[in-house]
């Protein structure tokens, strides 16, 4: 029986896809939806459209969703449309449910076993009785596969076989380590997030009493984020479906950046081959983003399926992409931006700096600190992972070296890490967890060696008292970072999420794509990483690239852009790498300017007149300077100084005092200096 509301009023502003897609309310549906397009607002209303127009009773209706936060958001907003009756739940939350009810009497009377709070508390033993340096595996790493394997029903006697070469150590010792897993959690009388879906798909397959009151319960589906879907999870949607038709799919391919737990985008882009006569739909207006930032996203993506992004909103800045001589002039041309945005008027909740992985983020927390920008740190801190916490600890206790010095004591922490803390044991390999872990210890030994750059050589050097006092005043600067401010966070924790200004540093081979991602299904998640970051942004976007960056072992090294910048700039053809002198990142729409070239300068104004090779001495000089002054960059001379400087070339000390910015302070202070290296390279 049709609701006596009107149905027509929940049509109003939708554009004609999502008008379409909220009157598709029976049968298979396929719904494409890019970035920004609206799908949350299509989904909400599609559900009230279907009750109020008698295709469904509101209590028939479950809304799958991928966080519990959607699964919030969405009965919110069903709710608002005057339907408070309809069921939102993640496929865990919904699974966990239907678990509970049947269990007891399934299992003479006894309790659904309890939902352990993660795998570390079983596996740590595990791990540490591991032989040789795999007793340095990462945990998380370890728990990723186990997880890998089970929403493919992969069980541990089965694993050598199907498994493959997935896991962080070999073969027979993951089987071995998985099967004791296996063994400890069912003594300890607990079930793990997954086995909440392997047990219910078991029920369902097994028990067709459960299954027919499953399915006479809920009989019209919809499910958001369907690209991050696993075999488990889309094994549970057949089961629950049954012989209904009436099951609507939402998601965007471009946005699969899960694989490392199962999620696979096939099952989107195979949906109209499993489900014959599905309609489809796609939602490609984007509400968010300006034309400009669409125009980058949608080059970035031109070989891809469906199609690129629709812009709605006024034309904007054309996005910068930018060229440093090095991480460290990258990180004060950010701050610098960022200080200039919050000038003009931009909240600093609404900027955000995205990167790759988390220990690219504290050199950036210290730059905004040194420049008292207030920032926020989404995720996990870095003082607060565990191998910098055991780091910490060892510093602490008496070791051989621990009265090193100087230089020494550099060398000195660094065996000590590599003995006690497995630093380069196998540092490309293992997962994620085990890269996280490599790149933080090597960024701790590069603040240990600022610290001995830094000490004045009295008493031969700094000491391990030095190097803790330091970390011990970056870690209350990190945990100031908790409230309000420019965002920092990984590309992986932006998913769902905007903010008006973004920025995207370090698009470097190595960096993103990431140095592990060899194969090109590896690569294409990449990029597709890269695109989520990109359409994060509202109205500025800014990615850059360093030509040198401080690398493994705290050595400096040359860098070459990202091979996506190259994909930006020819519209998508892949197989051309970037050419320095030649490369030209074109805007997308029509009258925009020219972007910022691949080799440009940060600041760079493209004239032609500036003297690269002075301009980039200049910046060495400043950073030099900056770090013997315990300065930022920016105290010594902004871009825009430098810049002019390499424009007119002062041969005299009159001559360099009319650049602007130059002050009679400046001059007395660096003036000297500055002639000299122009003098040099004249």
């Amino acid at each position: 029986m049709a609701d006596e509301r009107d149905p027509e009023r929940l049509l109003d502003g939708l554009n004609e896809a999502q008008r379409e897609a909220v009157t598709a309310t029976s049968g298979p549906v396929v719904i494409i939806a890019g970035a920004g397009s609206g799908k949350t607002r299509v989904i909400s209303h599609r559900a009230a459209y279907a009750i109020e127009t008698g295709a469904v009773r509101a209590d028939r209706i479950l809304l799958v969703t991928f966080t519990d936060k959607a699964a919030n958001e969405m009965v919110e907003r069903v709710a608002a449309l005057g339907h408070p009756r309809v069921m939102a739940k993640t496929f865990h939350a919904a699974a966990l449910a239907q678990l509970r009810h049947f269990w007891p009497s399934r299992h003479d009377g006894a309790p659904l076993p309890r939902v352990s709070d993660g795998k570390g508390r079983i596996l740590y033993p595990l791990a540490s009785r591991l032989p040789g340096g795999y007793r340095f595996t990462q945990v998380k790493d370890l728990a990723e596969t186990i997880e890998w394997a089970k929403v493919r029903r992969i069980s541990p006697e089965r694993w050598i076989v199907d498994g493959g070469d997935r896991a962080p150590i070999p073969a027979e010792l993951f089987a071995r380590v998985y099967a004791d897993y296996e063994r400890a959690k069912t003594r300890a009388g607990e079930i793990d997030f997954e086995d909440m879906l392997v047990e219910t798909v078991r029920l369902l397959e097994t028990d067709a009493e459960a299954a027919a009151l499953v399915r006479e319960r809920k009989t019209w589906f919809s499910v958001d984020e369907y690209q991050d879907t696993n075999p488990l999870a889309e094994r549970l949607l057949e089961l629950w479906l049954g012989e209904s038709r009436d099951l609507a799919v939402v998601g965007d391919p471009h946005q699969t950046i899960y694989s490392f737990t199962g999620a696979s985008p096939e099952f989107l882009l195979g949906f109209e081959r499993r489900h014959p006569g599905a309609r489809v739909v796609v939602l490609a207006q984007n509400y968010r983003s300006t034309p400009q930032i669409l125009a980058l996203a949608n080059r970035l993506l031109a070989a891809g399926a469906r199609g690129g992004l629709e812009a709605t909103r006024s034309p904007g800045v054309t996005p910068s992409i930018r060229r440093h001589i090095d991480d460290e002039a990258e990180r004060t041309a950010i701050v610098g931006a960022i200080q200039n945005l919050i000038g003009e008027g931009t909240a600093a909740d609404e900027i955000a700096i995205l990167v790759r992985i988390n220990a690219q983020l504290p050199e950036l927390e210290q730059a905004l600190t040194r420049a008292r920008i207030p920032f926020r740190l989404r995720g996990q801190r870095f003082f607060d992972r565990r191998e910098v916490k055991e780091a910490r600890r060892l510093l602490g206790t008496r070791w051989r070296g621990a009265d090193a010095t100087g230089a020494a004591l550099v060398s000195a922490i660094r065996k000590l890490f590599e003995e006690r803390l497995g630093l380069a044991v196998g540092a490309d390999a293992g997962g994620d967890e085990a890269r996280e872990r490599q790149a933080s210890l090597e960024l701790l030994l590069r603040i240990v060696d600022d610290v001995a750059s830094a000490a004045p050589p009295v008493n031969d050097g700094a000491t391990v008292a030095d190097v803790a006092l330091e970390l011990e005043r970056r870690d209350a600067e990190e945990a100031a970072g908790v409230g309000s401010g420019v965002n920092l966070l990984t590309y992986h924790r932006a998913k769902g999420l905007e903010w008006d200004a973004v920025f995207l540093p370090a698009l470097e081979e190595g960096l993103l794509p990431i140095r592990q991602a060899k194969e090109a299904v590896e690569i294409d998640e990449e990029r597709r990483l890269l695109y989520v970051g990109i359409t994060r942004a509202r109205r500025r976007l800014a990615l850059s690239w360093a030509a040198r960056r401080s690398g493994q072992g705290g050595k400096e090294g040359s860098r070459k852009p990202s091979r996506f910048l190259a994909l930006l700039e020819d519209g998508g053809r892949a197989g051309r790498e970037p050419h320095p002198g030649r490369d030209r990142l074109s805007g997308g729409e029509p009258g925009s300017r020219r972007i910022a070239a691949l080799d440009r300068v940060d600041g760079d104004n493209g004239s032609g007149s500036v003297d690269r090779h002075l301009l980039e001495a200049l910046q060495l000089w400043r950073r030099d300077r900056a770090r013997s002054d315990a300065v930022p960059a920016y105290v010594v001379a902004h871009d825009s100084m430098l810049l002019a400087i390499a424009e007119a070339r002062p041969a005299s000390a009159t001559a360099l005092a009319r650049v602007k910015g130059m002050g009679p302070t400046k001059l007395a202070r660096y003036g000297d200096e500055i002639l000299a290296i122009v003098a040099r390279l004249r």
